[in-house]
C-alpha cells in the first residue's frame, strides 16, 4: 500500500493518497514494534506503553521462574523432612532426598529454558543463584549438624559458592564470567555427593559417597580458583579498555 507511487494511482485520488501513504510509512516502525499493523491515519493508542509494561510484568510468571520459585519453596520442606524423626529415620531421609533431587533437577532445567526461549528476567538473574545456594547450603548444614559430614567440608563449599557469586556481581561491570565445564562438573558432583549423604547409606555405598564428596571438594576448590583468575583478567581488561577509550575521547 505504501509502495504505490502517486503517479500510478491516477487522478486526484492518487494525489490525495500520497500523503496518507507517507503517514503510514512513518508509523510503520512503531506498529511493527508491537507486532501488529495499523490502518492509515490511525492514532497510536495512549495505553500502548501501559499494555507493554503489563506484558513485561506478566513475563515474571514464566516456566523458568516458576521452577526457580519451586526450588525456593522446597528448601524449608527439605529441612523439615531432613530433621523429622530426629534426623536419622531412613524413611524421612528418603523423602528428604526426593525433595533435594527435585530441586537439583529444576536447577538443570530453569536456566536452560530461560536462555533457549528468551525467558531471562531480572528476578531470575537474582533468584536463581540464591535458590541454588539455599538448597545446597541447607543440605550441607543439616548433614553437618547431624554429624554425618565434617563441618570443614560445609564451610569450604559454602565459602566458595557464596564468594564466587558475590565476585560475579562485583565484576559484572566489566563483563560476565561464563560457566565453565569444570564448574558444571562441580555442580553435578556436589549434587550427587550430597544426595548420597542425605540417604541413609551403609556398607560400600557409604564408602563410595566419601570418595564422591572428596572429588566434589577438590572440584569446588579448583574451579573456585579458576573463577578468581578469570575475574582478575576480566577486571584488568575492562580497566584497560576504559582507559584507552578515555584517552581517545580526550584526544
Amino acid at each position: 500500500m505504501t509502495g504505490v507511487p502517486a503517479s500510478a494511482a491516477g487522478g486526484p485520488s492518487g494525489a490525495h493518497g500520497a500523503p496518507g501513504s507517507a503517514a503510514t510509512s512513518g508509523a510503520a516502525p512503531d506498529s511493527g514494534s508491537h507486532g501488529s499493523g495499523t490502518h492509515d491515519g490511525e492514532r497510536p493508542v495512549r495505553g500502548g506503553k501501559i499494555a507493554a509494561a503489563a506484558v513485561n510484568q506478566a513475563s515474571l510468571w514464566n516456566v523458568a521462574n516458576l521452577l526457580t520459585m519451586l526450588r525456593l519453596v522446597l528448601v524449608p520442606g527439605f529441612v523439615a523432612l531432613m530433621l523429622a524423626g530426629g534426623g536419622y529415620d531412613p524413611a524421612w531421609r528418603a523423602l528428604a532426598w526426593a525433595a533435594f533431587a527435585i530441586a537439583m533437577i529444576t536447577d538443570l532445567f530453569d536456566g536452560h529454558l530461560a536462555r533457549t526461549y528468551n525467558l531471562v528476567t531480572d528476578f531470575g538473574k537474582i533468584a536463581d543463584p540464591i535458590a541454588d545456594k539455599a538448597i545446597m547450603g541447607a543440605a550441607l548444614i543439616c548433614l553437618s549438624g547431624l554429624g554425618d559430614l565434617p563441618w570443614w567440608v560445609t564451610i569450604v563449599i559454602l565459602a566458595r559458592e557464596i564468594g564466587i557469586t558475590l565476585m560475579r556481581f562485583v565484576v559484572i561491570r566489566y563483563g560476565v564470567i561464563p560457566a565453565s565445564r569444570g564448574g558444571k562438573l562441580k555442580t553435578l558432583t556436589q549434587g550427587v555427593a550430597v544426595g548420597m549423604y542425605v540417604l541413609a547409606l551403609t556398607g560400600w555405598l557409604a564408602t563410595l559417597r566419601f570418595w564422591v564428596m572428596a572429588a566434589a571438594v577438590v572440584l569446588t576448590v579448583v574451579t573456585g580458583l579458576d573463577y578468581v583468575r578469570q575475574a582478575i583478567v576480566l577486571r584488568r581488561r575492562g580497566i584497560a579498555e576504559r582507559a584507552a577509550a578515555l584517552e581517545e575521547t580526550e584526544a
